[in-house]
């Protein structure tokens, strides 16, 4: 809470006056950030308000669109290498799923895009520019199991209710300081440092929180499937290379690179046993 009063009273000016409007449903919301289910392998609570089935569907629709709109790669390296590292990296986190999944792995045609990502239900695409840094097998396997991992934790879900309970929050907000005393700019004021404060301090921490999780989640996959963890630092030093602008950490939705490699370097003491019994 502190980081929050500290941030509206900096960024927006709010006198105490107004924070007593601000600093009840922030609490609130606060309160309905508790979770409710807990991620395997790493013990977080998560809120999840929303059913995972229909979120499943409504992402199946949406990535055959996608589809259907974007070129997909016919290079038989990278969708026998996708293909491959997929099925051994979903064959690990079944467990782990609640249900059946019904996985797929797509390789789009764009080699200016360095990136991939997952939906849910097992939804999984990898652009063609990754394979610049992602050159093995082993490095391909940091990708997939990181973007399984969001799948398997559920990290969709969470966004959603997040923003669920964000809207519904500033609603509340607006009908309530409808009926005060405060101007039309206090209002304003108000409304404006709640919108930014639930993207600042909390939807976009907890997008970071959700990139070191997968970060975490998808080593042990690796791990198990047979995957050198030691490589998802040279993939992750590889991403570094490429450069490019990128905001302030707190700011952005994904973590500095150096922290990642750097959270990934001390889970590694765990993960290379469960990698070189594979070897065996």
């Amino acid at each position: 809470m502190q980081q929050f009063c500290l941030f509206f009273e900096e960024r927006f000016f709010i006198t105490p006056r107004l924070m007593k409007h601000v600093l009840s449903p922030l609490c609130c919301l606060l309160l309905f950030l508790a979770g409710c289910t807990t991620v395997p392998h790493t013990g977080r609570s998560a809120l999840h308000l929303m059913d995972n089935e229909e979120l499943a569907n409504s992402a199946a629709l949406s990535f055959n669109f996608l589809k259907q709109e974007t070129p997909i790669s016919t290079d038989p390296t990278y969708n026998a290498m996708l293909s491959r590292v997929g099925k051994r990296i979903a064959k690990v986190a079944e467990p782990d799923m609640p249900g059946e999944t019904d996985w797929e792995f797509v390789v789009f045609d764009d080699d200016n895009t360095i990136n991939a990502f997952a939906m849910p239900g097992g939804k999984i695409a990898v652009y063609t520019g990754l394979f610049k840094v992602a050159k093995t097998d082993d490095q391909l396997a940091v990708v997939v199991g990181h973007e399984v991992a969001h799948v398997v934790a559920g990290h969709s879900n969470e966004r959603a209710s997040q923003q669920t309970l964000a809207t519904a929050g500033a609603l509340a907000l607006g009908v309530g300081t409808a009926f005060t005393d405060l101007s039309s700019a206090e209002r304003a004021a108000i409304l404006g440092a709640f919108g930014a404060g639930a993207t600042v301090g909390v939807i976009l921490p907890y997008s970071r929180t959700h990139e070191f999780e997968a970060d975490k989640i998808g080593l042990l996959y690796m791990a198990k499937a047979g995957y050198n963890p030691l490589e998802a630092v040279t993939f992750w030093q590889g991403m570094m290379a490429q450069g490019g602008a990128k905001p302030p950490e707190f700011l952005s939705t994904h973590p500095a690179d150096h922290r990642r490699i750097n959270q990934l370097k001390i889970q590694l003491p765990e993960v290379m046993p469960i990698y070189r019994a594979t070897q065996r």
